[in-house]
């Protein structure tokens, strides 16, 4: 047998992570800024997360959901205060396009209405409902293709309550910041009359946190840089730092009913103990302090590096926009100076490190940088 071969893969095996740090079988060390794309959110087999989920394997590993799991409860205490959502309702699953397809449905249930508004360069995921809504028509297949899934520009609120006057409209979902589409923030403004105009029009608004939420942003979830609180916030990636973990907070007025959502896997006794490890370590080790002031300085000293490069982002969540193709760069990047990055498009270098980078790390990277710039703009 053949693994179905959909990726692209670089000539290089893991073997072994520590803190921001891979290394390969030939021991050749890498300082990760991608993290598998911003899964890893504490570091690599931080000692911790490797303990309790040792230590849970042993007892019970997993069981469906039909049964009083404790560590769930535990799981809901921790994320609720952390994340300022005391009050609200978890559901657990196993990742982000999961997630979205459950908010998704979840969302057209209590309004009893179909379509659900997203925005350009968004990305939400590969499966059903959530590559409909997703902006890349190469991997929306047939089946996937429906008048349901209404695409608009980002920012642009004048087309969003237009749609949203129809009264067809269930949700509207948005990234609190655009990730593969290229480190795109929505406006403040804009996400404030988008709560306004779902109220008003009897709408849900859905939050997409799965790669910008968890402490990546400099706050837990990068739309509390604003005062908006939607209906349904989605989670996934740093979630679990690696373990399979997704979930939905939901708003309190949201009645569930038995059957309404469900999973077999979702909220298993490693799954829970991957999650609490990892807001144990992001509380102890004030992460999401550490994720806002090494991005700003990341952010400053790439700024001063070269001018012309367009810099977004919010916290350790970082997209460098150059006016070439980032190929060369980004091996150069790694085969030269072994430092994994990200891209989005041709143009876009991601950078979406651990949340534990430290400033020596931001260095060795600044450092190299700067270096393969200048020779591949000389």
């Amino acid at each position: 047998m053949n693994l179905f071969n959909v990726y692209t893969l670089f000539d290089i095996t893991p073997v072994k992570g520590k803190g921001a740090y891979i290394w390969d079988k030939e021991g050749k060390k890498y300082l990760d800024l991608y993290g598998g794309h911003a899964v890893i959110s504490i570091g690599h087999s931080h000692p911790h997360y490797v303990i309790k989920l040792s230590k849970q394997l042993k007892e019970i590993g997993f069981y469906s959901n039909s049964i009083i799991n404790p560590l769930q409860h535990e799981l809901c205490e921790k994320l609720g205060n952390i994340s300022c959502y005391p009050g609200y309702q978890l559901f657990l699953c196993n990742s982000g396009a999961e997630a979205n397809e459950n908010a998704i449905k979840l969302a057209s249930f209590v309004t009893g209405r179909k379509k659900i508004i997203s925005y350009k360069k968004a990305f939400h995921g590969r499966t059903s409902a959530a590559v409909a809504l997703t902006d890349n028509p190469k991997i929306i297949a047939p089946f996937n293709q429906t008048d349901n899934a209404v695409i608009l520009p980002l920012n642009d609120i004048e087309s969003t309550e237009n749609e949203l006057k129809a009264g067809d409209v269930a949700a509207v979902i948005i990234e609190g910041i655009q990730g593969i589409g290229g480190i795109h923030i929505p406006d403040e403004d804009f996400l404030v009359q988008l709560k306004e105009l779902t109220e008003r029009y009897g709408s849900l608004l859905i939050l997409d946190e799965i790669q910008s939420g968890y402490g990546r942003s400099g706050r837990f979830f990068a739309h509390q840089f604003t005062g908006v609180r939607p209906d349904i916030i989605t989670m996934a990636k740093g979630m679990g730092n690696g373990f399979p973990v997704g979930g939905l907070i939901i708003h309190p007025e949201i009645e569930p009913w038995p059957g309404m959502l469900g999973t077999t896997f979702g909220g298993n006794y490693l799954a829970c103990t991957a999650a609490i490890a990892v807001l144990d370590i992001i509380k102890q080790e004030n992460l999401i302090r550490n994720a806002e002031v090494q991005g700003n300085y990341l952010m400053k000293k790439l700024r001063k590096i070269n001018p012309d490069v367009k810099i977004r982002g919010k916290g350790l969540m970082i997209g460098l926009e150059f006016s070439f193709p980032v190929k060369e760069l980004r091996e150069k990047l790694l085969f030269e100076h072994r430092i994994f990055t990200g891209f989005s498009g041709q143009n876009i270098l991601r950078l979406l490190p651990p949340l534990s980078l430290t400033k020596e790390d931001c260095d060795i990277f600044l450092t190299a940088y700067e270096q393969v710039l200048l020779s591949l703009i000389s």
